[in-house]
């Protein structure tokens, strides 16, 4: 049978994911699923074991799949009970990555906790919408371009345009971009999404017009037509509400940690 994992490296997962999902899982069974070595491997283990290491809910988990899993932790198990593991768990570079493991994900525990209990006022909401929407892009655009390797194969192709060839005919024989095969095409736009000389000469060209001379980016050198502009609707607030709380979350977050930090001793 087949199995759809979320690693390949079983080991990885003990000290980390699994540990944290284990310590935030207050409710968490601990009855003995089997004792290896005179270790027991606790059922709440096995359950976070078996939730990092595959793609599905644990009630979805086949019994076959679970004994699969099951003897994956149980050779974790076997190797981490050996004599040399005590001798190797003395080891400064692994006792080192022991330590680090175990404050990271005591560190990620309490910052899920932290997420947990934080709690966004509707007026926390509100000023975090009026702040995105503010710094929102004014303008959209709607363009096309041909983009070629140098600036007189860019020169040649205004000079074509001038005499009244189509550009997206032009774009399609000439564009070394992924838009060429359909003209040029690249939809709508918010100046933000696009390297800033590309966008800064959008904004400068009216509707329906293209640049007169060639525009040179990272990506080579372009032609431009701005065929339409307007001003966008924003958002509601309840179709970004989620991210909104997620934005001021991380906020309070960040200042709980610059005060942890303030307060931390030497």
């Amino acid at each position: 049978m087949r199995l759809v994992f979320n690693s390949t490296n079983p080991f990885a997962l003990v000290a980390a994911g699994a540990l944290l999902t284990l310590a935030c899982d207050l409710e968490a069974r601990s009855d003995t699923v089997v004792t290896v070595n005179g270790a027991s491997i606790d059922s709440s283990v096995l359950d976070v074991y078996m939730e990092n290491r595959i793609d599905k809910p644990l009630a979805q988990v086949t019994e076959e799949e679970r004994q699969i899993l099951l003897s994956e932790l149980t050779d974790i198990y076997v190797l981490s009970t050996q004599n040399s593991a005590e001798v190797l768990e003395k080891d400064p570079r692994i006792a080192a990555q022991i330590e680090l493991q175990t404050r990271g994900v005591l560190a990620q525990a309490v910052a899920a906790e932290f997420f947990a209990s934080s709690t966004v006022t509707d007026e926390e909401l509100q000023a975090e919408y009026s702040e995105q929407v503010e710094q929102a892009p004014r303008v959209q655009y709607k363009a096309r371009h041909i983009l070629v390797p140098t600036q007189g194969a860019a020169t040649d192709i205004i000079g074509r345009l001038d005499e009244g060839a189509d550009f997206q005919e032009l774009a399609k024989e000439q564009s070394t971009d992924s838009s060429g095969p359909n003209g040029g095409d690249l939809g709508w736009f918010s100046p933000n999404r696009m390297v800033k000389p590309f966008a800064d000469s959008v904004a400068v060209l009216e509707d329906g017009k293209y640049t007169g001379s060639p525009v040179q980016t990272e990506f080579g050198w372009h032609v431009i037509l701005r065929e339409e502009s307007r001003q966008p609707e924003p958002p509601t607030l309840e179709s970004v509400r989620d991210a909104l709380v997620q934005n001021v979350q991380q906020r309070k977050f960040q200042a709980h940690l610059d005060e942890l930090r303030s307060n931390a001793a030497d």
